[in-house]
């Protein structure tokens, strides 16, 4: 596929729309007070009269094929941003908008992600477990000091992106990761700890 700002634009939009679906879903289960492995039937083996069963299955039927849709998506935009962000295109970009400026140095990690929930934000976002945060926003490990620096960054940036580089399989990943209210905790749904300092 020939990837054009335009193009990858349009899977952008595209992976948006998926992302208000799925969370129109999560709102589904979360108004029958279910996720997606609660049991939809009683300890007799009749459907359970306290939750639409009905709405449960649909919901997490469709809630499996978008995520496997979105996951699709994540990728072909991961690949149409590295062709679109190539020095000689980037002066074209929107500074405001989800796109990520041209791939710095490589930086050195100064968090780990070690847990990430399924449907939260950061699982829409791409972010996986064990994933090595190298930039989350304005920080870098330059200028991170505790969590809390990137606690203030997410409720600065509560349902606006945050451009994020992440180190994954010695590989440099930019994500965008949109904070949040959604059915678990937090605006994120992701775990995120800090990493010890090498001695150079």
């Amino acid at each position: 596929m020939i990837y054009t700002r335009e193009s990858v634009m349009a899977l952008i939009e595209e992976k948006e729309k998926i992302e208000q679906t799925l969370k129109e879903l999560w709102d589904v289960l979360k108004s029958n007070n279910m996720g997606m492995t609660e049991p939809v039937i009683d300890s007799e083996g009749y459907p359970r009269s306290d939750i639409d069963v009905y709405q449960v299955r649909h919901a997490r039927h469709q809630i499996k094929c978008l995520q496997n849709d979105h996951t699709a998506l994540l990728q072909r935009i991961e690949e149409g941003l590295a062709v679109v962000l190539s020095p000689s295109s980037a002066e074209n970009l929107d500074p405001n908008g989800i796109n990520i400026s041209p791939a710095s140095p490589a930086r050195e990690p100064f968090a780990k992600v070690d847990h990430v929930s399924l449907g939260s934000p950061a699982n829409m976002a791409g972010l996986l477990e064990n994933d090595f945060i190298t930039q989350f926003g304005s920080i870098t490990c330059d200028n991170f000091r505790s969590l809390t620096n990137i606690a203030q960054v997410v409720q600065h940036s509560a349902n606006s992106p945050i451009q994020i580089t992440v180190s994954r399989n010695e590989q440099s990943i930019s994500l965008s990761l949109t904070p949040r209210q959604w059915s678990g905790r937090g605006l994120l749904g992701c775990n995120i700890v800090p990493v010890e300092k090498l001695d150079r």
